[in-house]
């Protein structure tokens, strides 16, 4: 289980402390849980402070009950946390099989390698040679992402934003990926989203606005208030929380 303790973030602006996230406490330990909010309301600040990558200024974080909040994002990772990267890190002279073998610690053969790749809806034979770099979209590099930390198989796995930059049809097969990449790591999925589609199944959903968490519950209770009834992309989150 995840707990957050009084997390607050101050970054320094034109010499004076401002303030990001707010005295937030959390303890998350459902199957699949969605951070959603307007845009600029820290929703990607919480997520990277969740996985190691920005220290928070105040506060304590727990993970199964270890103190973690001074541990770097690759002790975290040794811990059972993975992270997800709105833009995926491009690794020029690495191949896919090679970091999907590193991302699941162990010496996987090249059959396993292409059964992650073809469950996030990639042909194998077409990618498990080629490198991790420029070559690649957007869209294939968020795939392949997902490929690597269901290859990890994680307690917790934190995804911001993980439909930015796809292709439809990714995003239609977008769900199913987490709903195997569940049944994998039997974990939790903690999500970064302003998506109807992926909010829609999540087991509970968490609003953040001005980096103070202003909704928090259920998904059949939080949802509707968010989408006032209308259908399609929550486009107007902004104005719905607030």
């Amino acid at each position: 289980m995840l707990e957050l303790q009084h997390i607050s973030y101050d970054v320094e602006q034109d010499g004076d402390n401002k303030g990001i996230l707010h005295n937030i406490d959390l303890k998350i330990s459902e199957r699949f849980v969605a951070i959603t909010g307007p845009n600029g309301g820290g929703k990607s600040t919480l997520a990277k402070v969740i996985a190691g990558i920005l220290t928070p200024t105040q506060g304590r974080i727990l993970f199964n009950g270890e103190d973690i909040t001074r541990l770097s994002i690759t002790d975290r990772a040794r811990k059972g946390i993975s992270f997800a990267f709105q833009q995926p890190v491009r690794f020029k002279g690495l191949t896919v099989k090679d970091l999907i073998t590193l991302a699941s610690g162990k010496d996987i053969g090249v059959p396993e390698a292409c059964n992650y790749l073809s469950e996030v809806g990639l042909c194998a034979k077409d990618y498990i040679d080629r490198e991790v770099d420029a070559s690649l979209s957007g869209g294939e590099l968020k795939r392949i992402e997902i490929a690597t930390i269901m290859a990890r198989g994680t307690a917790l796995s934190v995804f911001d934003e993980p439909e930015a930059g796809i292709d439809l049809w990714s995003f239609s097969n977008l769900i199913q990926v987490f709903e195997q990449l569940h049944k994998k790591i039997n974990g939790s999925i903690l999500i970064i989203s302003h998506q109807e589609r992926i909010l829609n199944i999540a087991d509970r959903i968490i609003v953040l606005a001005d980096g103070r968490v202003v909704n928090d519950g259920p998904r059949k209770d939080v949802l509707p208030t968010l989408l006032g009834g209308a259908p399609g992309v929550c486009g107007a989150l902004a104005d719905k929380v607030r």
